[in-house]
């Protein structure tokens, strides 16, 4: 199953005054990787194909620990044809630091289990001396944190990978470290800001060909690292057509070869673009096991575990009661934009009571309503009739104003 979790630190301790860049960059992303690692979700022994003697399952299938679900409830979870939407208990402790709204609803049916995990964390991040750390070096913690995946995917039951997606406030900096088709942007003062870009097919094209390129073994001798607008025909062999290398962002002409009639590495476009026609996302964690349907060739080569972290200084900027991060998973992305997410929350904000609480729970749960629809005789349908999300769908609504 392909996970895509969301996370978010809400505070740590002060670093010491004397740490250098170098350790607190290094020190937040060992962060991400704990967070990231530590946390993975699990279908669970009864839905895992890879099961046998031997494996234990170390992360058994779970819904977020904050939404506090009775046996019940977390039943009435699972239900791919009601789809109800899930929100931190209302009348219970405050459950989320700075107020911060959740929501999600499983999937219309794709897969059994919810493959979306959530989790919040309050971690403890100290500096070390230089006198101690004996001349600090950038470790690569998250191609360890993989590494270390691939090493307990068969005694802890671990199959397939997952999408990361962390927002970390330190010091009055915001870190957003993104790995997959995840998003987070933040609304301030009405305006729309990216805080992460997708990882797909298409948006690391010229990643995916260059390896193509400098390693033809890896492509299995049944794939091409060129791309053409279609796929090409035996007896166009010799025509000129439209192709696209690695080093290129246009197109040009080429003379067709009997080479050029193997399956494009990178192929289709949109949510219908597949690395070697299997998967739809670039980056994230696991999939070491992932081969192209019927073939001994691995994908994992063409997938980086290196997420791509955005730092925002909220020192800088001054936040009204309804700036807010939004973050989500792809099932909200897919159909919603995000100037569409930003009028919802900006519209359910202005008409709840500034010092209600729950204002922003309230807002998470329009927005996983609004993306996922009412059920209809055609299916899950958004108000405009077009067709809603029927993956999975977490969203984090974070305020700013009065916690930074």
């Amino acid at each position: 199953m392909r996970g895509c979790r969301v996370e978010r630190e809400v505070r740590s301790l002060p670093w010491q005054r004397g740490a250098d860049g170098l350790t607190m960059i290094s020190r937040m992303k060992a962060t991400v990787a704990q967070l990231v690692s530590g946390m993975a979700p699990s279908t669970g022994s009864s839905s895992n194909p890879s099961s046998g003697a031997g494996c234990h399952t170390r992360f058994p299938y779970s819904r977020p620990p904050f939404l506090f679900l009775s046996p019940e409830e977390a039943q009435r979870a699972v239900d791919h044809n009601s789809r109800p939407i899930l929100v931190p208990g209302q009348g219970r402790k405050k459950l989320l630091p700075w107020d911060t709204g959740y929501a999600e609803v499983i999937n219309a049916g794709k897969s059994p289990l919810n493959e979306d995990q959530a989790t919040r964390e309050v971690v403890v991040v100290e500096s070390r001396s230089q006198k101690n750390s004996k001349g600090a070096k950038a470790v690569n913690e998250d191609s360890d944190k993989d590494k270390q995946i691939e090493k307990e995917r068969n005694s802890s039951c671990i199959v397939g990978g997952c999408c990361a997606l962390a927002v970390i406030y330190i010091l009055g900096k915001i870190y957003v470290a993104n790995a997959g088709d995840s998003r987070a942007i933040l609304i301030r003062n009405g305006e729309v800001i990216p805080l992460s870009n997708e990882f797909t097919p298409e948006s690391e094209r010229q990643r995916l060909q260059y390896l193509g390129y400098l390693q033809p073994h890896l492509l299995g001798n049944e794939f091409t690292h060129l791309e053409f607008p279609r796929r090409i025909q035996h007896r166009e062999i010799g025509r000129k057509m439209l192709f696209r290398d690695y080093s290129m962002t246009g197109w040009a002409y080429k003379t067709i070869e009997e080479d050029d009639l193997k399956f494009p590495l990178v192929y289709g476009e949109g949510k219908k673009a597949r690395v070697m026609a299997t998967i739809g996302v670039t980056r994230g964690l696991g999939d070491h096991d992932l081969k192209v349907h019927c073939s001994n060739i691995h994908i994992k080569p063409f997938l980086s575990c290196m997420p791509e972290v955005k730092v925002y200084d909220v020192k800088k900027h001054e936040h009204s009661m309804d700036d807010v991060i939004v973050m989500g998973t792809d099932g909200l992305w897919d159909v919603v934009s995000d100037r569409e997410v930003a009028d919802t929350v900006i519209h359910m904000l202005s008409n709840c009571d500034p010092d209600d609480p729950n204002r922003f729970t309230l807002a998470a749960q329009d927005l996983v309503m609004k993306s996922r629809g009412v059920l209809k005789d055609h299916g899950w349908r958004l108000s405009n009739d077009r067709l809603g999300s029927g993956d999975d769908i977490s969203v984090f609504v974070i305020p700013l104003y009065g916690h930074t």
